[in-house]
């Protein structure tokens, strides 16, 4: 497939920067992308007032499709997200309720405003909610209009299935319609909005293809299915954890600072490719930082954390964060922009405090971080897991030579 050149200026960005895994159908869509504007939609559950740099691959796709000509559309699983998505999951996720489903998504309507521009024109972005169709469908004449193209045989041949089948784990008949729901989903957004390309990562092709087929044969239109390859670090580990959790996009859930350091600590082996997939940086430019070796290679993920702060947070808080982190690395001062907890004034035994902080995530997690000698007290190395603190003025607290935060009396 991509031995295909594209002529379209967004599919030439997909496959320069590395961001196709497959296509229905790339030489139709490129021809469809030069005859005029495509809306393309990528689908977004509600599970959490904010998302993660696990979904940034799909984000940027969304503002390059925008920054190409074409119209991005961020559908946000109102509906779906009251059944749960199969995909990848080991077991069903918990239900949530409406009222939080709803707080979530005005939680995540801050990620998009930062990556895309929602004014109103020919290529504005969108933001629908399946729950517009979902919640008004009658079951049984949606099994009988739209159930009857679907086959069990196909659908148990999806990993999102066999991956929990094999395992013998449970799969509900509630997440077992969710394919048949994100397949409505883009025949009724290729009716209302005139969707022809739905995009996500690899483990919804399945999802995507049924979708693809279903608009097809209700509709009777041709739409493209477009999806990203499985995105992991060098060493094999999952994209969007750190070690003190989830990388959050909204900066009241990370701050800006914490979503730098993450970037900042990036694997030698993954500059080049985290550059093309999460900046704008041209192509060339992110090769020649990626190939930089020795102490420069810093400066190249320097560069990296910088520039995907300034998309996420703005210009500003990247240059806050990178004059703290200078202040902290290199001068061995405390740096303003230092992640700040506040905790009632007194007596706190030194674990809890590096609990409390988010710089362990449990008791036996700080000790183990004191005995290896990674644990400092104000730049001091903390030996003693049995310390009490006196918690009465401002204390700069360190894990290892990267993570640090300041906790106050409140």
């Amino acid at each position: 497939m991509m031995s295909y050149i594209p002529r379209s200026d967004f599919l030439h960005v997909m496959t320069t920067r590395g961001f196709i895994q497959d296509c229905t159908d790339l030489e139709a869509l490129d021809q469809a992308l030069l005859d005029g504007v495509v809306p393309g939609y990528i689908g977004f559950d509600c599970t959490a007032d904010s998302l993660h740099v696990g979904s940034l691959i799909q984000i940027m796709m969304l503002r390059w499709l925008q920054k190409t000509g074409h119209k991005p559309i961020a559908l946000m699983g109102g509906g779906t997200t009251k059944i749960g998505d199969p995909s990848g999951k080991d077991e069903a996720r918990q239900l949530l309720t409406v009222e939080k489903i709803n707080e979530n998504m005005a939680g995540i309507r801050r990620v998009f405003e930062t990556y895309l521009d929602f004014s109103d024109g020919p290529t504005g972005a969108v933001q629908p909610n399946n729950a517009d169709w979902l919640d008004a469908l009658n079951y049984v004449e949606f099994l009988r209009d739209y159930g009857r193209h679907f086959t069990i045989n196909r659908m148990l041949s999806f990993d999102s299935v066999k991956l929990r089948l094999d395992r013998e784990q449970p799969l509900t008949f509630l997440e077992f319609n969710y394919m048949l729901l994100q397949a409505y989903d883009f025949m009724e957004l290729n009716r209302r909005h005139g969707v022809g390309l739905q995009m996500g990562g690899s483990d919804q092709w399945g999802n995507i293809v049924n979708g693809v087929d279903l608009t097809r044969r209700i509709n009777g239109n041709q739409v493209f299915g477009l999806t990203t390859p499985l995105l992991t670090k060098a060493d094999g580990s999952k994209m969007g954890k750190s070690a003190a959790g989830a990388v959050w996009l909204n900066a009241d859930k990370l701050s800006p600072y914490e979503f730098w350091q993450f970037w900042r600590n990036t694997l030698d082996a993954d500059v080049a490719k985290f550059l093309k997939l999460f900046t704008e940086l041209p192509v060339e430019e992110c090769d020649r930082l990626g190939s930089l070796a020795g102490a420069e290679i810093n400066e190249a993920k320097i560069r990296l954390a910088n520039e995907v702060t300034a998309l996420a947070h703005g210009a500003d808080a990247a240059a806050a964060a990178e004059a703290t982190a200078r202040e902290v690395f290199e001068k061995g001062g405390v740096g303003e922009d230092l992640p700040t907890v506040e905790l009632p004034a007194g007596s706190i035994s030194v674990v809890q405090l590096f609990v409390q902080a988010g710089l362990a995530k449990s008791g036996k997690d700080a000790k183990r971080l004191i005995a290896e000698g990674g644990a400092k007290l104000d730049d001091a190395p903390v030996t003693d897991a049995g310390l009490m603190v006196d918690l009465d003025a401002q204390i700069k607290l360190s894990a290892g030579k990267k993570r640090h935060a300041l906790v106050r009396p409140a």
